[in-house]
C-alpha cells in the first residue's frame, strides 16, 4: 500500500494473543447513557442522531472509546481514552480497507478535507478514526435560510478549494452537495469536506464517466442526457453551481416534489437570480451553471473569480414578504432531499 508522506495517517495491527476474533474488547459494565453525561453528541450528520439503544454497549479499542452508532453498524462515535478528543470511527471490512480508503491514500493533506488520524487493523475489520464535525453545510444554510455574501464567499472558497485539490490529483467526487462538507470548528469558520469514499480515481487525464451517480437535485444536465460519457470534473463544476446558488438565495435554482418535472427543469438549464445579489455574484453563478459542460469554469478557475477579493459589505434584503411560492422552494429538509436519491445508484 502507497502512503504519501504528506498524509499523517498511523497504522497499527493487533495480535491476535490480545484480542478477539471480533476484534475489540466488549466494556459491558459502561452504557451509552452514561457516556452522554461527559461526551458531547457529534454533531457531523444532516441531523441529529436518533437517541441510541441504552443497550448499545461502549467497546474499547487500542487508546478509543466507541460510543453510541451514529450510522448503522458501521459508523461509532469514538473518544479517545487519555485526552477526551472526540473523534469518528467507520468499521471497515479488513480485506478491503485499502480499496474504500484509495483516495485518502492518493491525496496529500488539505484543510478543506477530512483527514485521517490512525487506523487500527483487526483481524477480521479495520477501525478507520477521522476528525469529528461540528454541523454540516445543509443544516447550516436551512437555519440562515441564506448567507450574507461575504459569509458565502468565504465558505464556497473553502468548499472550492477542496473540490480542486481533488481535481487536480484526479479524484472525481461525483456525489458533491452541501451534507458532504461539515463544520471544523464550532464557530462555523472552516469547513471540510467529510468523506471521499464515494469518490473515482481516474486513471491518465481522462475525466470521462458513463455512470449515472448523485443527488438529483445537484445533478448535471448532460448526466440526464446523456446516453454515452461524460466530464467527471464538469459535473462536479455543475454541482458546485447549485451549492453557491442555494447558499446565497436560499432555494435550490431547480426545485420540483415530481422527479420528472425537475430533470426536465435540469435539462432546460433555466433559473432565476435574484436581483438582490451583486453583479459580481450573478455572474458567478452564471458562469458555473452553464449547459454545455465546456462553457463552464473549472475548480481552479472559479477560486480565481473576482468575486471572492470584492469588498462586500452588503446584507441580502430580508426574508420578510416572500411570496407562499418562495417560501415553498426554501432549503428542504435531509430526507425530503434523500427521497429521490432512488433513482440514481
Amino acid at each position: 500500500m502507497n502512503i504519501q508522506r504528506s498524509n499523517p495517517i498511523t497504522i497499527s495491527r493487533y495480535g491476535r494473543s490480545r484480542h478477539k476474533a471480533h476484534d475489540f474488547e466488549d466494556l459491558s459494565f459502561l452504557r451509552t447513557t452514561e457516556s452522554n453525561q461527559s461526551f458531547s453528541p457529534n454533531l457531523g450528520s444532516p441531523s441529529p442522531p436518533e437517541t441510541p439503544d441504552s443497550s448499545h454497549c461502549i467497546s474499547c479499542i487500542g487508546n478509543y472509546l466507541l460510543l453510541e452508532p451514529l450510522e448503522g453498524d458501521h459508523v461509532f462515535r469514538a473518544a479517545h481514552l487519555h485526552s477526551g478528543e472526540e473523534l469518528v470511527c467507520k468499521v471497515f471490512d479488513v480485506s478491503r480497507y485499502q480499496e474504500s480508503l484509495a483516495a485518502y491514500f492518493a491525496l496529500g493533506a488539505h484543510e478543506n478535507i477530512n483527514q485521517i488520524v490512525e487506523i487500527l487493523l483487526g483481524d477480521t475489520q479495520a477501525y478507520v478514526f477521522f476528525e469529528r464535525s461540528h454541523g454540516d453545510m445543509h443544516s447550516f444554510v436551512r437555519t440562515c435560510k441564506k448567507l450574507r455574501e461575504d459569509e458565502a464567499a468565504r465558505l464556497f472558497h473553502q468548499i472550492v478549494s477542496a473540490v480542486a485539490h481533488c481535481h487536480d490529483h484526479g479524484l472525481v467526487l461525483r456525489d458533491l452537495k452541501l451534507r458532504k462538507f461539515v463544520f471544523k470548528k464550532e464557530d462555523k469558520s472552516l469547513v471540510k469536506l467529510e468523506s471521499l469514499e464515494d469518490t473515482y480515481l481516474l486513471e491518465g487525464g481522462d475525466d470521462s464517466l458513463s455512470d449515472k451517480h448523485g443527488c438529483p437535485a445537484y445533478v448535471s444536465p448532460e448526466i440526464l442526457n446523456a446516453s454515452g460519457s461524460y466530464s467527471g470534473k464538469a459535473a462536479d463544476v455543475w454541482s458546485l453551481g447549485v451549492m453557491l446558488y442555494t447558499i446565497l438565495v436560499g432555494r435550490y435554482p431547480f426545485h420540483d416534489v415530481e422527479p420528472g418535472s425537475l430533470f426536465s427543469k435540469i435539462r432546460r438549464g433555466q433559473f432565476s437570480i435574484p436581483e438582490t445579489l451583486t453583479p459580481k455574484a450573478r455572474c458567478l453563478i452564471r458562469s458555473i451553471l452553464r449547459r454545455d459542460p465546456a462553457e463552464r469554469l473549472t475548480s481552479r478557475e472559479i477560486l480565481e473569480h473576482p468575486w471572492f477579493s470584492s469588498s462586500i459589505g452588503q446584507t441580502v434584503s430580508s426574508a420578510h414578504g416572500r411570496s407562499d411560492r418562495e417560501s415553498d422552494q426554501t432549503v428542504p429538509e435531509a430526507n425530503m432531499e434523500e427521497e429521490l436519491e432512488q433513482f440514481f445508484s
